[in-house]
């Protein structure tokens, strides 16, 4: 069947799960949000009602749904890549699984059916840090960052503990729910440190949070996630969007924060946003209790 997939023709109603379908022991509500490798839904379990929110593994450029909700590679051409992100995929929900912590997203279950991978969720109530950093009635003050990235430090230093590294920590991926309580989602980028090339996997890039080295894939380690937390604590200070890694490498014209924003927020404060973006991996802070000491009044 994959080989007359034609995305001209192809109904929009299947590119996600339909309201009431049941997989597993859990039935959908509706779609969430959506990427291109997965769909994210909130279901409900039918045991106890009780809501998650469950993650299909849904990479568009390489796979489709069926009229019966398989999930099949568009061709034999994408076969390869569909099915070694689906066990990446399933290696991510393993992981997950095991990292329990109160600023970590947490797996309940995974499971693999309609020849794909679900991961179940703790379904948590809030909004995404990048939508409250563009929110003028939200003030952005010293205790919305301390907050936020104390607390997030604290999960985080759990991953590194694990020998993991996230890679791909920024305002969207941190959920804030009540009382500036922050959760940290989507490990699709998670990573063993140190590895070897039999672990490597397809970079994820985000322009602005991603440190020089993730360009290139070397000497990554707890300073390549802490480089992202610096950077995500500069865009609470002014929304403004950051200057990539490899354009600062060349030619330094960012503004350090203890310039830019001297007016409104503490000297520690800016210092340790500046000392966790700084270029090289080498003159950042090593660890998680470094910058945490960092932001320590």
């Amino acid at each position: 069947m994959a080989e007359y997939y034609d995305p001209e023709t192809y109904p929009k109603k299947w590119n996600y799960l339909q309201s009431g379908t049941i997989i597993d022991q859990y039935m959908i509500e509706r779609e969430l949000a959506h990427g291109g490798f997965s769909s994210v839904y909130l279901a409900r379990q039918l045991k106890d009602q009780v809501q998650v929110a469950i993650k299909e593994y849904l990479p568009r450029k390489f796979a489709h749904r069926t009229w019966n909700n398989v999930v099949m590679p568009h061709s034999d051409e994408t076969k390869t890549l569909f099915l070694r992100g689906r066990a990446l995929f399933f290696e991510e929900a393993k992981v997950l699984a095991t990292l329990k912590h109160h600023n970590i997203v947490n797996v309940i279950s995974f499971f693999q059916q309609n020849e794909t991978v679900y991961m179940v969720m703790t379904y948590d109530y809030g909004l995404t840090l990048d939508k409250i950093i563009t929110n003028t009635n939200v003030q952005k003050d010293e205790e919305l960052v301390i907050s936020i990235f104390k607390q997030l430090l604290t999960g985080i230093e759990l991953i590194h503990q694990h020998k993991m590294l996230h890679l791909d920590i920024k305002p969207a991926n941190i959920l804030v729910r009540p009382g500036f309580d922050p959760l940290l989602l989507d490990f699709g980028a998670i990573r063993e440190y140190p590895y070897s090339k039999k672990s490597q996997q397809t970079k994820v890039l985000t322009t602005g949070f991603s440190p020089i080295e993730q360009y290139s894939s070397r000497s990554l380690g707890p300073w390549t996630d802490l480089y992202a937390i610096g950077a995500s604590m500069r865009c609470c200070l002014g929304g403004k969007k950051l200057i990539p890694a490899p354009d600062r490498a060349k030619n330094e014209t960012m503004t350090p924060a203890v310039k830019a924003y001297k007016r409104n927020f503490p000297e520690y404060l800016l210092k340790a946003i500046d000392w966790a973006m700084q270029v090289e991996a080498r003159d950042r802070p090593q660890s998680v209790k470094e910058l945490q000491d960092a932001l320590t009044p």
